[in-house]
């Protein structure tokens, strides 16, 4: 997948809406001090950097299956455990946290199930697991992928994505045996001052928008740059976005 690539490219694209999640799912986790978290799949660490705020970093552990982003990670929270592993394969005992979290991951595990399952297995009991991935089936479709659409009818886009819908979490988190499942919306709103800042970081290979949009030719992706500035208001401009996030009681 591709997201091994650099950190600083990450948070460009995802950064402002991936911290604007990670209070929300810090709350609906229930986290609070003295609680040891880990975060799975964190990226170069925007919920990690929640966790650490409420917990303390010696409490946090954080693991991703990409080099440059456990590197970003380990440099921008020193005293966090943060190793590098897939949410399928957890280096940790059965029982280790109080709460293991999810933030925009679920949909690129290889095998969600599992990864759900593990990150269960090493919360205890009573613990709570909570995960979240972009309302992809709902309404408020990216101008990206509307974009990319009319240019390229056949383009698959991320619609079909495991957890990406109303009620597909909660599916999960019940399937790997957790109990008192809930599910909540997450609510994001990030203000771009200019049409530039806003698709700039789409080209810059993140993710499954820049996978596509590096397959284009100048002249196409330029087609698509102006068929998306058709899909946003003029700047400065704010998107609402939305994710669907669960949680359940191990």
């Amino acid at each position: 997948m591709s997201y091994f690539v650099a950190a600083d490219s990450y948070d460009r694209l995802m950064g402002r809406y991936s911290v604007q999640l990670a209070s929300q799912m810090a709350d609906l986790a229930g986290v609070r001090s003295g609680q040891r978290v880990l975060d799975v799949g964190s990226g170069p660490g925007a919920l990690t950097t929640e966790l650490v705020e409420r917990v303390g970093a010696s409490n946090v552990s954080a693991v991703d299956p990409s080099e440059q982003f456990v590197d970003a990670a380990r440099e921008r929270h020193p005293g966090v455990d943060v190793g590098l592993a897939a949410a399928e394969d957890l280096p940790f005992a059965d029982g280790t946290f109080d709460a293991a979290l999810a933030q925009l991951v679920v949909h690129f595990m290889a095998d969600p199930v599992r990864g759900l399952a593990e990150m269960a297995r090493v919360t205890r009991a009573g613990g709570v697991v909570c995960a979240c991935v972009w309302d992809f089936a709902g309404e408020q479709t990216p101008p990206f992928w509307n974009a990319a659409q009319e240019l390229d009818p056949g383009v698959r886009d991320e619609s079909n994505v495991a957890g990406g819908g109303e009620g597909l979490l909660p599916e999960l988190l019940t399937k790997v045996g957790l109990r008192e499942v809930e599910e909540k919306p997450l609510e994001v709103r990030v203000e771009h001052a200019t049409f530039e800042e806003w698709w700039e970081p789409f080209t810059l290979g993140v993710g499954p928008v820049g996978a596509y949009a590096a397959t284009l030719d100048p002249a196409r992706q330029a087609e698509l740059r102006e068929r998306s500035r058709q899909h946003v208001p003029p700047a400065p401009f704010t998107l609402p976005t939305r994710a669907w996030a669960a949680r359940g009681v191990v």
